[in-house]
């Protein structure tokens, strides 16, 4: 068994503060990595030693291999752990780490490759006779033949990009005369962001949900699920509010699709924490989406529900432990909001600015992770997500309830956020009833009416009072000047 002593996070921002978190917990030194333009926010100050990247271009920082790997064996660095996104399912850098002697922590580089496929992946999930969204996974991209398959398949259709995520690469395709343009569409998206253009087809669920299971599989042959949360709200196939338990779900369909979650994991080896994702459509029949490689943005409301710290256990498996869980239930339910700055009453364009004050989460006793301190920027060059809450109650109601006091503690005064549009949501009578699909943004009214001018001015007053110029921010941006108040419900 192989004991880890100092640990690398190949990260940035929130996950590298929560990995070393509980690394430092478990007795274990942490380093961090920084570029020039982060070497200000809280990992860079938070880990035992650091290393400076310098600037440049992500290749050149978070994502140069070469260089990580070198820095990594200055500092006789043990094991590394990629955080979510970056590198974290990156085949080439888990064979670096073992080339070079330094534990990953995280799935076996076979695990990543196949699963981190759409095309491969879906092709091992037929082979092993797991439920599978009817399509063409094939390799022949010759538009006449994906044409053909799609007729076969049934309008309205999804196109995917094999190789990528996040919404990239896609398009739902509703006829055959639009079956072109939308496939040229997602071909030069998929290829600009993940130098591969190969698609797949699969049947459009119509009003589906997205319901994902937590795994954790061990190198001693044991495979766990830890139940499933619901990522239903979604804009642009990024997920905005994730919760557990799943409500309007059978407690025999939960059953079943952790039980196909750890066939899966059983059927490829698996090592490691991973995330199994399914499409369920309204009669409760589940389908094989795909399966995330790593630690998810929303594993904390699973640590909440089984008290079992993910990140711990991604260490103790890469020591080589053997995964020993009790028999777990679901305890009261939790729910996670992402803080991303960003206006969503203009299209989610991102926003910029320097934090003022981010509030304080005392009523509501939240769980905060956020790599931003009060003075940090928040710029362009990395995703727009800067924190994320977390509330856990008894039940759903004192969930959500707790979950509207913590956004009224929040602030992020300085940047715009979709602290307002997160309210709404909380407020909506659709979200409330709990019985929602990812069609939710787009059918929900969740749009804010422009303030009046004597709003505008009343905010300006108070904003004034409280040492702050929002000349600019008023004229720019009128109703999300809301969103800059501090401790204000609206």
């Amino acid at each position: 068994m192989a004991k880890i002593t100092k640990l690398l996070v190949a990260n940035r921002g929130e996950i590298a503060v929560r990995v070393m978190k509980t690394c430092k917990q478990m007795g274990i030194k942490t380093v961090a990595l920084f570029a020039e333009d982060d070497k200000e926010l809280v990992h860079a100050e938070y880990a035992d030693e650091g290393i400076a990247l310098g600037e440049g271009a992500l290749s050149e920082t978070y994502l140069n291999i070469e260089k990580i790997i070198k820095e990594a064996k200055k500092l006789k660095v043990d094991a590394i752990h990629p955080g979510y996104g970056f590198l974290s399912e990156n085949t080439l850098f888990a064979q670096a780490c073992e080339e070079n002697n330094i534990i990953f922590v995280g799935p076996r580089a076979e695990n990543i490759k196949v699963m981190g496929d759409k095309i491969a992946s879906k092709q091992v999930v037929e082979k092993l006779k797991l439920p599978l969204v009817p399509g063409y996974h094939g390799d022949n991209q010759d538009e006449g033949l994906l044409l053909s398959e799609a007729k076969k398949i049934g309008f309205p259709v999804l196109v995917k990009a094999s190789a990528g995520g996040g919404g990239k690469g896609m398009r739902i395709i509703e006829s055959e005369a639009d079956f072109s343009e939308g496939l040229k569409q997602a071909k030069s998206e998929a290829l600009k962001a993940f130098s591969n253009d190969k698609v797949l087809i699969e049947k459009y669920i119509t009003g589906p949900r997205h319901i994902e299971i937590q795994v954790l599989s061990d190198n001693h042959g044991n495979h766990r699920h830890l139940f499933e949360r619901e990522c239903s709200v979604q804009r642009r196939y990024q997920k905005v509010i994730e919760e557990t338990p799943a409500c309007h779900l059978s407690q025999e369909t939960k059953d079943k699709m952790g039980e196909v979650a750890v066939s899966l994991c059983r059927g490829i080896n698996y090592l490691g924490a991973g995330t199994v994702e399914f499409i369920v459509d309204e009669n409760e029949n589940f389908y094989f989406l795909e399966m995330n490689t790593r630690l998810q943005v929303e594993h904390p409301i699973t640590e909440e529900v089984t008290g079992v710290d993910l990140v711990e256990w991604q260490v103790r498996i890469a020591q080589g432990e053997e995964l020993t869980l009790p028999n777990l239930v679901q305890r009261g339910h939790a729910i996670e909001c992402r803080i991303c700055a960003e206006n969503p009453d203009e299209g989610f364009v991102p926003a910029t600015g320097v934090i003022k004050r981010m509030g304080d989460f005392s009523l509501s006793g939240a769980r905060v992770d956020t790599g931003f301190k009060e003075g940090n920027e928040v710029g362009l060059n990395y995703d727009s997500m800067i924190a994320k809450v977390i509330v856990h109650g008894a039940t759903r109601e004192v969930a959500l309830a707790k979950m509207k006091v913590a956004l009224e503690e929040l602030s992020f005064t300085g940047v715009v956020t979709n602290r307002n549009y997160l309210y709404r949501i909380l407020n909506n009578e659709t979200f409330i009833g709990g019985k929602y699909t990812t069609n939710f943004i787009k059918e929900e009214d969740l749009s804010h009416p422009d303030m009046s001018d004597d709003e505008v001015a009343q905010i300006a007053a108070v904003q004034l009072l409280m040492g702050q110029s929002v000349a600019s921010e008023i004229k720019s941006q009128n109703k999300s000047v809301w969103q800059n108040m501090g401790n204000k419900r609206f």
